[in-house]
């Protein structure tokens, strides 16, 4: 069986400290035939600068993806990064979050057809995102559940997402009360599936954007299968100054027709179309 080229989307606005973390995260993956696509939501120079320097220094394979910035669009450019993608596997997570040396090859190893993945995070507070450096990353120390207690981390149950390996891994996925959702921090699917749900809704702003997704992969027959304690990223801390009530709102009664009437397809998503087709494909799609 042939291996799938993978494709990891990013997204990222206006934070190229956080961004360059990640970056700097992937440059240690212990799967190096993927491909990065950064989807930038309207950030300003200094993120390009960055994303220019990692092109020319880095032996990661960049495209970076970028739009105006007319407030919080991310379904959009995801969008847009999604058409820009040559992988037949995309992985998807976020620039304020550094993946474990293992994301790309945990992710590829566990895919299977008619499934997508839906793996872990762990939150880190403001005073630990700011102390990781380099080669805290380099080493993967920043991963360490002792490294991070001895920083400042509180105990709680959620460090086993960092300590959980073999049968543990295993147990803990099978008997989270956690349902298998599509988060975007740390997601992945098969291409032709994210194409046949027509991507993103692209009228959706902060608040389950990612899982109305999911919820219309769930529709079309592809089932979730939860990894949350078989790969992590490390959630830099941040705030959140373009959220507002009425996007959760908006949200909440959008996913809601969608489970009621078990959508499938979206109107508002990559191809501009009332009408569901059979398999969307490359050919439909324009950014």
């Amino acid at each position: 069986m042939n291996v799938p080229f993978v494709s990891v989307i990013v997204s990222t606005y206006n934070q190229p400290e956080w961004l360059q973390k990640a970056l700097w995260g992937f440059e240690q993956q212990l799967e190096k035939n993927f491909e990065i696509i950064i989807a930038d939501d309207g950030s300003t120079i200094e993120t390009k600068e960055l994303i220019d320097y990692f092109k020319e220094k880095s032996s990661l394979k960049i495209t970076h993806v970028w739009q105006e910035d007319h407030g919080f669009q991310k379904t959009k450019i995801l969008n847009k990064a999604i058409v820009a993608s040559k992988g037949e596997y995309l992985i998807f997570t976020d620039g304020d979050c550094i993946p474990r040396n293992d994301l790309v090859s945990t992710h590829l190893g566990l895919s299977r057809p008619g499934c997508f993945l839906s793996a872990g995070y762990f939150k880190l507070s403001m005073k630990i995102s700011k102390q990781i450096t380099k080669d805290d990353i380099e080493t993967q120390r920043c991963f360490n559940a002792k490294w991070l207690l001895k920083h400042g981390l509180k105990k709680t149950f959620k460090i086993n997402k960092l300590t959980s390996y073999g049968f543990k891994e295993d147990f803990l996925n099978t008997f989270t009360p956690t349902s298998a959702t599509w988060d975007g921090n740390n997601a992945s699917g098969w291409r032709k599936d994210v194409l046949a749900v027509n991507g993103f809704d692209e009228r959706m702003q902060y608040g389950g954007e990612d899982r109305e997704m999911g919820e219309r992969l769930m529709n079309y027959g592809i089932k979730p299968q939860q990894i949350r304690y078989s790969t992590v990223t490390l959630h830099l801390d941040h705030e959140r100054g373009y959220v507002t009530k009425q996007m959760f709102v908006k949200n909440k009664a959008i996913r809601k027709v969608t489970k009621q009437e078990r959508r499938v397809w979206t109107e508002f998503g990559i191809v501009k179309s009332k009408n569901p087709l059979p398999v969307a494909s490359d050919e439909n799609v324009n950014i």
